[in-house]
């Protein structure tokens, strides 16, 4: 991500707290000396601080999702996130034939996979914050709920997605039934 990009996000991400939760942001971060903490207006100034200690940059938004995700503003953290992934060389897109049958297998998983997403995105590797960014998007409908997951996933992995992770991970959360019927899908697709 430029540094053009990175300093927008975090300018979108300061528009968006509210004055009680940049109070609440400025209690998480103590240690940064009562005066300096006093002088602070806005979320740019905040992080602007943390930019100084080497707690924030482009390449290390660890630091300010967790302290978001603290002040339940985890819609902020995934988009902080998101941005991170975007950035890295997780970006590309797998080989049109990957594509087809990822696109397969997740039509399968939507169909099939219910209450368990959350179990499911764990062993894919999502993080709890993007699990509860998913679960807040799509409260009642578990459908759109697995599309979104499986999204997440794809751009999370970029070029390395592919549907034998998506496999052994539904294997690993004992949904051998739903792996059994995406492997059964994928041999029918190419016959």
């Amino acid at each position: 991500m430029s540094s053009r990009q990175f300093n927008a996000v975090l300018l979108d991400i300061s528009n968006r707290l509210s004055a009680d939760q940049l109070v609440s942001l400025k209690f998480l971060v103590r240690d940064v000396g009562k005066r300096e903490l006093e002088k602070i207006t806005s979320g740019l100034q905040l992080f602007q601080i943390l930019m100084e200690r080497g707690e924030l940059s482009a390449e290390n938004t660890e630091y300010l999702s967790k302290l978001l995700a603290d002040i339940q503003r985890l819609d902020l953290a995934d988009k902080l996130k998101c941005f991170d992934s975007q950035s890295g060389s997780a970006s590309s897109e797998p080989e049109p034939a990957e594509r087809a049958k990822l696109d397969i297998a997740a039509e399968v998983i939507v169909e099939n996979l219910g209450r368990n997403w959350r179990k499911l995105g764990r062993k894919l590797g999502l993080t709890d914050v993007k699990l509860e960014s998913i679960s807040k998007r799509h409260p009642t409908d578990l459908e759109e709920t697995a599309v979104e997951l499986l999204k997440e996933w794809r751009k999370s992995k970029g070029a390395e997605a592919e549907t034998k992770y998506l496999i052994a991970a539904l294997r690993a959360c004992q949904q051998n039934l739903t792996a059994d019927k995406v492997e059964d899908r994928l041999e029918a697709h190419e016959n």
